[in-house]
């Protein structure tokens, strides 16, 4: 019986984000399973001489399309084509060819939207979102947040969500609880590590011994950099870009996971959190106000309030008990995210319109 191979079209880890390592998650889930993958990435590498002109954004983007249109003739190898997106000029960049070759070859397509910009997107970009969405035989989305979205523009998603493999995460009940912060979001205007940064200068004023991991990479460095040395406070430190297997391991070492986006979907670092054992302060953007329940799985607080931040850092400091209960409940949380609850749902996905699942996407109501 011939096997069915499944191309992925993602980002490589050399973007390390959600998608990439969603990415790489599933390939390996559906490996597991007796798929065969066909990984085509969004960002082909470069030779070694050619790197530099990836300093240069326009530059690099020309380059990179030159080199990803390509590929993705190999979709001809493939039975089904499973497209991660992405909004705005992401989703035409890398989506769109894919989706028009894939048809073109007549190909199955499932389109998996990410994005927690969604509303946004569908709302504004018109003629450069809604055709091609029509082409898709299915929309699957991570979070009812994002089916709530696309369900508002007449289209039909199904919810699958994100995978975390709590394997790798050891679990720590920390019954004495020390000042010792994490932020693992990547270092990007919508995360707003600011926010975080300020937080923690207001946190050390009641202990003087906190201290702040902030891992992660971006256009904001720089700046966030300049901020931390800015604030006058001791304990801050910056590690850069953490490779995913390297995660456990800084997961281990501290108390308490900050978040502080305002643009949010489900992100995969609230999972291994959860899956750490963290006791967790968090804005409740997009899907984080599911999956963060105040007082439940962790302490919520409004966007851009680095007052209420520290006030529920201090709140957790004070309480390990509640800190230690909470904690609890997110990692019975994170095992609805592995891939042996999901695994199910993908092959329903797969197998066709006759799949258990809310069927395909649906083209706008006018």
């Amino acid at each position: 019986m011939k096997r069915t191979t499944v191309a992925l079209i993602a980002p490589s880890m050399e973007i390390l984000g959600g998608h990439a390592i969603q990415a790489q998650a599933l390939a390996q889930g559906l490996q597991a399973e007796g798929y065969g993958i066909l990984f085509i990435p969004i960002n082909p590498g470069l030779r070694p001489q050619l790197r530099w002109l990836r300093r240069y954004p326009y530059v690099r983007t020309v380059v990179n399309e030159a080199r990803y249109i390509p590929t993705l003739f190999r979709l001809r190898e493939a039975d089904l084509v499973h497209v991660f997106s992405a909004s705005y000029w992401s989703f035409v960049l890398a989506p769109v060819p894919a989706i028009l070759l894939a048809r073109r070859f007549g190909k199955r397509i499932v389109l998996n939207y990410h994005s927690g910009e969604a509303a946004d997107h569908l709302a504004r970009w018109g003629p450069l979102v809604h055709p091609w969405l029509r082409l898709v035989d299915e929309i699957v989305v991570a979070s009812e947040f994002l089916r709530d979205v696309f369900a508002r523009y007449g289209y039909r998603a199904r919810v699958i969500r994100n995978i975390v493999d709590t394997a790798r995460f050891t679990y720590r009940e920390r019954r004495i609880l020390r000042p010792r912060l994490l932020s693992t979001r990547n270092l990007e205007p919508h995360y707003q590590v600011d926010n975080t940064l300020q937080a923690f200068a207001r946190v050390q004023a009641h202990y003087p011994e906190a201290t702040l991991t902030v891992a992660g990479a971006g256009s904001e460095e720089s700046r966030l950099r300049r901020l931390a040395d800015s604030l006058g406070v001791a304990g801050i430190r910056f590690v850069g870009r953490v490779e995913p297997e390297a995660m456990p391991r800084l997961c281990d070492e501290a108390d308490i996971f900050l978040n502080s986006s305002v643009i949010d979907n489900q992100p995969v670092s609230m999972l291994e959190a959860f899956a750490a054992g963290l006791p967790v302060v968090s804005t409740g953007t997009g899907d984080l106000a599911a999956l963060v329940r105040d007082g439940e799985t962790g302490l919520r607080v409004p966007p851009g309030d680095p007052s209420a931040m520290t006030e529920a850092i201090v709140k957790l400091l004070r309480d390990p008990q509640q800190a230690v209960a909470m904690s609890c409940r997110a990692r019975q949380e994170a095992e609805r995210y592995t891939w042996a609850h999901v695994r199910q749902e993908w092959a329903a996905v797969y197998s066709g319109p006759g799949g258990a699942g809310e069927g395909p996407g649906q083209p706008p109501v006018s």
